[in-house]
C-alpha cells in the first residue's frame, strides 16, 4: 500500500490525475469510478485535460435506490454532471436504482463486471471504514448486491439532500469481492472525519469490522489522503509527503 500525503484536495486532485494518465498509458480499458464530494477534484482535473476516454469503459461503485437517473442527487446524474458531459466514455455503466427486481440487478452488475474486468477502481472511505456502501460487517468475498445503509451513512449523505428524511435507505453496491479484483485501487480521503477510519485501514487488523481494511491484501492500492486524514497514522515512514 502507498500512502501519498498531499496539501489539500486540490494537491490530492492532481496526484490522482497522474494515476489514471499513467493507467491509460498502460493500457488500461475499464475504469472503476465513485461518487461523493471526494473524487470531485480528480475528475476537475480530468475534464480539464486532453485525456482520452471515448473508448473506454467505466463501471460505477453504487447507486440508490429508488432514485432515477435523472434525479439532481442520483450517481449517474453525478457523474454527468462531473465527468461524463465533458469526458464521454465508450460505455458508462451505473446500477439501475429503479429496477424493482433487485436479484436480476445485482446479477447482470457481476456478469458486466466479469466481463470488463476493471484495470483502476477509485474509491473514497466513509467514515466507519466502509468502501463503496459495504458498511462494516460485510463478507469479502461478497459481490454487488442491495444494502442496507447504516445511520451514520445516511447522516453523512444527508448534506447532498434537502433533509435527511429524504436520503434513499438503500442502495447497489458493487462488492467487496469485485473491488478486490481491480487490477489497480486507487484509494482517495480527505478532512480529520477520516483520520480514525484512515488509522485503521493502514495500520490495524484486516477486519470485516473496518471494510477498508482488506485493501491491506491487495497487490497495488494506492491512498492519497490530505494532513488531517493522516494524523493518526503512528508509523509516519509509511507515508510519502508531496507539497
Amino acid at each position: 500500500m502507498k500512502i501519498i500525503e498531499v496539501k489539500d484536495e486540490q494537491a490530492g486532485g492532481k496526484v490522482g490525475f497522474e494515476i489514471f494518465k499513467e493507467a491509460l498509458a498502460d493500457n488500461a480499458q475499464v475504469f472503476g469510478l465513485a461518487t461523493g464530494s471526494t473524487p470531485i477534484t480528480i475528475y476537475k482535473e480530468l475534464t480539464a485535460s486532453d485525456l482520452d476516454f471515448s473508448d473506454k469503459i467505466s463501471i460505477n461503485l453504487d447507486e440508490y435506490q429508488g432514485l432515477p437517473g435523472t434525479h439532481e442527487q442520483s450517481y449517474r446524474h453525478f457523474m454527468a454532471e462531473h465527468l461524463f458531459n465533458q469526458k464521454p466514455f465508450k460505455e458508462s455503466y451505473v446500477p439501475n436504482g429503479l429496477d424493482e427486481d433487485s436479484e436480476a440487478q445485482t446479477a447482470y452488475y457481476d456478469t458486466l463486471i466479469a466481463e470488463h474486468p476493471l484495470d483502476l477502481q477509485l474509491l473514497g472511505l466513509g467514515q466507519n471504514g466502509h468502501i463503496g456502501f459495504n458498511e462494516p460487517g460485510t463478507p469479502f468475498d461478497v459481490q454487488t448486491r442491495l444494502v442496507d445503509l447504516t445511520p451514520s451513512t445516511i447522516a453523512a449523505n444527508a448534506r447532498f439532500f434537502a433533509s435527511e428524511d429524504e436520503v434513499p435507505r438503500k442502495a447497489f453496491s458493487m462488492g467487496i469481492g469485485s473491488i478486490m479484483k481491480s487490477k489497480k485501487i486507487l484509494l482517495v480521503a480527505y478532512g480529520e472525519n477520516k483520520a480514525q477510519a484512515v488509522a485503521d485501514m493502514v495500520e490495524g487488523p484486516v477486519t470485516t469490522d473496518v471494510p477498508a481494511s482488506v485493501l491491506q491484501n491487495h497487490d497495488d492500492v494506492t491512498v492519497i489522503i490530505d494532513e488531517q486524514a493522516a494524523s493518526k497514522i503512528k508509523n509516519r515512514d509509511l507515508i510519502t509527503t508531496i507539497a
